[in-house]
């Protein structure tokens, strides 16, 4: 499996679920290298902004910056040694995230079988773009879908950060959660647009406030409260980013 490279090894980390429904819940992460999409204020384009690419992103704004060297950020990982890695922490939920994990789902299907071998209280949470089916294996084997449809401010096409079969799938899907990011009244408008046509339940909708800092946070958090107190959305901080900052391993 490709995963993403950290130090000298993959990217794997115990620390507290900072986003979604299980926020501030103790989590094993393990991130997958590669993604379909490449947003230009995504904050791991470690996964995908490789040198030779064409792709924008906003830290191109700041001099210092420069794509990744792809040997530097990824590293070829055999599942049975992610399992044995994984098995160390004193937890049981494991968040497979990226990248778009969904890339590669017969590896991840093979972590998961090896760590319900050694404990099926294992539980396992995917952070997904919502572009990439699951198969039903796959589907069967993951306790939550953590789905974030990318909009408008993502720079992605449209006919490429949706597509409506995935989204209906994870829609009929009761372990599926979904999970926006907003930056102002434009993405509120977009977000109700998104989950009217696709009938999704609105306490199953979350709303987080875009930023990278605690100050970015708390710019954008207003207008978040507001949409989510009209239209009945959840309020998702960014827990990581208020303890520890725009930081990799946490």
């Amino acid at each position: 499996m490709l995963l993403a490279r950290l130090n000298d090894g993959p990217e794997i980390f115990f620390t507290l679920q900072g986003e979604g429904v299980s926020a501030g819940l103790p989590a094993v992460f393990v991130r997958a290298s590669r993604c379909n999409l490449h947003c230009r204020w995504c904050d791991t384009d470690h996964t995908w902004n490789f040198e030779g690419t064409p792709w924008p992103h906003e830290k191109d704004a700041d001099p210092a910056y420069r794509k990744h060297k792809k040997e530097d950020v990824t590293i070829e990982a055999n599942p049975a040694d992610i399992v044995a890695q994984v098995a160390a922490f004193p937890c049981r939920r494991v968040v497979l995230t990226g990248g778009e994990p969904l890339l590669q789902q017969e590896a991840w299907l093979e972590l998961i079988e090896g760590l319900r071998a050694i404990d099926p209280a294992y539980i396992f949470e995917v952070e997904t773009n919502g572009t990439k089916a699951p198969t039903p294996e796959f589907r069967a084997a993951v306790n939550q879908f953590n789905v974030s449809p990318k909009l408008a401010n993502s720079g992605m096409e449209a006919r490429l950060r949706t597509v409506p079969a995935v989204i209906e799938g994870f829609v009929a899907d009761p372990k599926a959660w979904f999970k926006f990011v907003s930056c102002g009244p434009e993405d509120v408008a977009e977000i109700l647009d998104f989950t009217t046509k696709f009938a999704i339940p609105p306490q199953r909708v979350l709303v987080m406030p875009e930023g990278r800092t605690a100050a970015e946070l708390d710019r954008h958090a207003p207008d978040v409260v507001a949409c989510c107190l009209l239209y009945g959305w959840r309020f998702c901080d960014r827990l990581h980013v208020r303890l520890w900052g725009d930081r990799r391993g946490v």
